[in-house]
């Protein structure tokens, strides 16, 4: 099962900048640990990435890192991403 972590859009309507992205981790049915990135425009299909990491530490890991990548966006695409939902850490 896998437990979504977060949920970012980037728009800007002027320059017509409809994005969406969002991450998950957990285990598949066969135990390995897994992480899922989902992006593309909103209200589209997107795209979807499934990764395998060796254990847990390794998924969080990999997830942080997607998400200090999304805070340079503004220098990448010209507009922040903003988080429309997060899961709570100490759950």
């Amino acid at each position: 099962m896998l437990t979504p972590v977060a949920y970012l859009e980037a728009q800007d309507a002027s320059r017509n900048i409809h994005r969406a992205y969002s991450i998950a981790y957990g285990q598949d049915l066969f135990g390995n640990w897994v992480v899922e990135t989902t992006y593309g425009r909103i209200g589209g299909k997107g795209r979807t990435i499934v990764t395998v990491v060796d254990n847990e530490d390794e998924a969080l890991n990999y997830v942080q890192k997607a998400l200090k990548r999304r805070q340079s966006a503004p220098k990448r695409i010209g507009v922040a991403y903003k988080i429309r939902a997060l899961r709570d850490s100490d759950q």
